[in-house]
């Protein structure tokens, strides 16, 4: 069967129109349309790779962000407790004898325990650096005292406690140094 016949039959079976016999049949070469397709799709595959890296950074860094803003909402609730158990402490210390044992007084030692459970809780911890070399990235030097029993530049007592949260120093311990 010729290329004509062929051609014809083709056209006959798929229901196209018939080519003239006068009309020339187009060289088509289905190498080259073969080969332009396989680069069009290599390029479509290497741009929709590109964009799948790009949204997965993309997530990466919105999740990143997600949680550096939660940190910073529990460092700002945190915050705003210390004073509130700055107050407690205060109080509980400045108990009278005659109401230690009574029962309300242990109540709000109750609370206070709660509120220090909470910032536990948070990966919040106390600095109380009595003893201690003086750390001025951590401890803010408020009163200096000479002392023979406590080495020169040590902490000798913590005037209100400081907090830290990992690596992030929430309130720096107010300290007296012995000098």
């Amino acid at each position: 069967m010729s290329q004509e016949e062929t051609t014809q039959f083709a056209a006959e079976d798929s229901g196209a129109p018939k080519p003239d016999e006068g009309t020339p049949v187009p060289d088509i070469n289905l190498a080259d349309i073969l080969a332009t397709a396989r680069k069009e799709a290599a390029e479509f595959k290497e741009g929709w790779l590109r964009e799948r890296a790009d949204f997965n950074n993309y997530k990466k860094r919105v999740e990143t962000q997600m949680k550096d803003l939660r940190d910073s909402a529990v460092v700002e609730a945190m915050l705003g407790l210390l004073p509130i158990i700055d107050d407690f402490e205060r109080a509980m210390a400045n108990v009278p004898a005659e109401i230690q044992d009574n029962p309300w007084t242990n109540g709000v030692g109750g609370i206070h325990r709660k509120f220090l459970k909470t910032l536990e809780e948070k990966g919040v911890t106390v600095l109380d650096p009595v003893g201690e070399i003086f750390d001025p990235n951590c401890h803010e030097a408020v009163v200096t005292e000479a002392s023979s029993e406590i080495e020169s530049g040590h902490v000798i007592a913590t005037l209100q406690k400081g907090y830290v949260r990992g690596e992030r120093i929430l309130r720096p311990a107010l300290v007296k140094i012995a000098i």
